[in-house]
């Protein structure tokens, strides 16, 4: 009578480190291609293929939608502007100049950015638990721009790579608040496709320019399995897993899974890319993960006080 359960945990449990390691790949992906694709390029390209990739199971809400998505055609730029634009290519800019592992420990710094700006722009409440935490996740991020040394936040001395995922950090929080205060009836996979389509049209001028300007995405084996891997890794599977363990585990617990990204990639980079996981890393890691938990997860519900016989006369 047990084996159900046990198998609906177990593979909600699979889907959940899955959907981490999916969103991992993307620094790390993106790391490997820095060398050989250009950052507007990889993430142009990676958003056309995630749109085709993803065309299939979204093509019908697309049709039925049609209507309320083309009133909706400056909100979906606009967010298309910062999910894929930015968060996109910037982001790519940024792992031009630093480690796989650097980038995913800031960017996991998010929901911490989320609350500071739903703080400062709504008005929302930070309880001290949550600025306990927030000061904790931002002090880890210090130690990681610093590299854990003193003298470079002295001179105000930082990476720029560093400094434009902080940028990219920060961007997908208020694509996030964004989208909490407009909120949608529209199926997610329909939702998806919408927003992977504005990104491509937002990034098609500037990748019209980088390809004019600067240098064009090569014609190479090793530029396509790249772009392929981070279009179907990072964007499409890193979607489906992460909308279906939301499905069995609930937003809250299916949202901790950012917390493992970072150990995934720092894996991952040490393993492919030969990055060292120096004692700076330690210290962000110890610093950022509980931070963030910290500023994040709900509070245990007390229990219910039981009622007493007296007071039920």
């Amino acid at each position: 009578m047990d084996r159900q359960p046990r198998n609906a945990v177990f593979i909600a449990y699979s889907l959940y480190l899955l959907s981490s390691a999916f969103f991992a790949s993307n620094v790390v992906i993106g790391r490997a291609a820095a060398a050989i694709v250009p950052p507007v390029g990889l993430a142009f390209w990676r958003w056309v293929l995630a749109f085709l990739m993803i065309l299939p199971l979204a093509l019908p809400g697309l049709i039925q939608h049609r209507h309320v998505l083309r009133a909706s055609w400056k909100r979906f730029l606009l967010l298309g502007a910062l999910a894929q634009g930015v968060c996109g290519a910037v982001v790519y800019m940024g792992l031009e100049r630093t480690s796989a592992t650097n980038a995913a420990l800031i960017y996991a710094t998010s929901p911490v950015i989320i609350l500071i700006i739903a703080a400062l722009w709504l008005r929302e409440k930070v309880t001290p638990r949550q600025a306990a935490g927030i000061a904790v996740a931002m002090a880890g991020v210090l130690v990681i721009l610093t590299r854990g040394d003193a003298q470079a936040l002295l001179h105000l001395s930082f990476n720029a790579g560093d400094l434009l995922i902080l940028v990219g950090s920060a961007t997908w929080a208020v694509y996030t608040v964004l989208l909490r205060q407009t909120r949608s009836s529209l199926p997610v996979v329909t939702v998806f496709a919408a927003n992977a389509l504005a990104g491509v049209v937002v990034l098609a001028p500037f990748y019209a320019w980088e390809t004019l300007a600067l240098r064009p995405v090569p014609l190479s084996l090793d530029a396509a399995v790249r772009i392929a891997g981070v279009a179907l890794f990072a964007s499409v599977l890193a979607f489906l897993t992460y909308q279906k363990t939301i499905n069995l585990m609930g937003p809250a617990r299916a949202g901790t899974s950012l917390y493992v990204m970072p150990l995934w990639a720092a894996v991952a980079a040490w393993a492919l890319l030969g990055e060292q996981f120096q004692m700076f890393h330690l210290l962000g890691v110890l610093l950022v993960l509980p931070g963030v938990a910290l500023a994040t997860l709900p509070p245990r519900a007390t229990p219910a006080k039981p009622v007493s016989r007296s007071s039920e006369a």
